[in-house]
């Protein structure tokens, strides 16, 4: 039991210092057409909830969260940052993604590339509409606005991740994809 508790202390504190290193080293923000990136910081936070629960994915997200609001108050990087420095659009909604990555995980595992395929499009989603849904009701962006950026940034984000996902757990979790010599994933 304090071993289990052992291993997800450290699996929290060191896929948060990655989504951290993602973030200092803009690792985590893949370049993409008109100046927009698409991110993969939550990627982190949607691999430990599948791998050890959705209490290590919400350290993970609140991690995460802590990082974006310190970053844009101290080392903002663009004018639209400012806007993370609210903890309601910053950390807030980052708290659920592990958890909905880890139900679905959780209800799909019998179908391991489908249930992480789906983890990681779904934790991803969580992110962008929670986030974008907060500044929409804020009303620091009109919906019309925030539409159109879950379609040009979100769906993409939400496949980088699907298959990040699937490459990273299935390692982890050493599944096979087929029962052929060789083709383990």
């Amino acid at each position: 039991m304090a071993q289990d508790r052992t291993r997800k202390i450290v699996v929290t504190g060191a896929l948060g210092a990655v989504s951290i290193l993602l973030g200092l080293t803009h690792w985590g923000f893949i370049p993409w057409f008109a100046g927009i990136s698409l991110t993969i910081m939550h990627v982190p936070v949607i691999i430990g909830a599948i791998l050890e629960g959705p209490v290590v994915g919400v350290g993970i997200g609140l991690i995460f969260g802590l990082f974006s609001l310190l970053q844009a108050a101290i080392a903002p990087t663009g004018p639209g940052d400012v806007v993370f420095t609210n903890p309601l659009i910053s950390i807030l909604p980052r708290l659920f993604i592990g958890p909905v990555a880890w139900l679905i995980w959780k209800s799909l595992k019998r179908i391991p590339v489908l249930g992480l395929t789906i983890s990681g499009l779904l934790g991803s989603l969580t992110n962008t509409v929670l986030v974008l849904g907060m500044m929409g009701i804020l009303g620091i962006y009109s919906w019309p606005i925030l539409a159109g950026v879950v379609v040009s940034n979100g769906l993409l984000e939400a496949a980088v991740s699907a298959v990040i996902t699937v490459i990273v757990v299935g390692i982890t979790l050493q599944l096979q994809i087929r029962r052929k010599k060789g083709a383990d994933l």
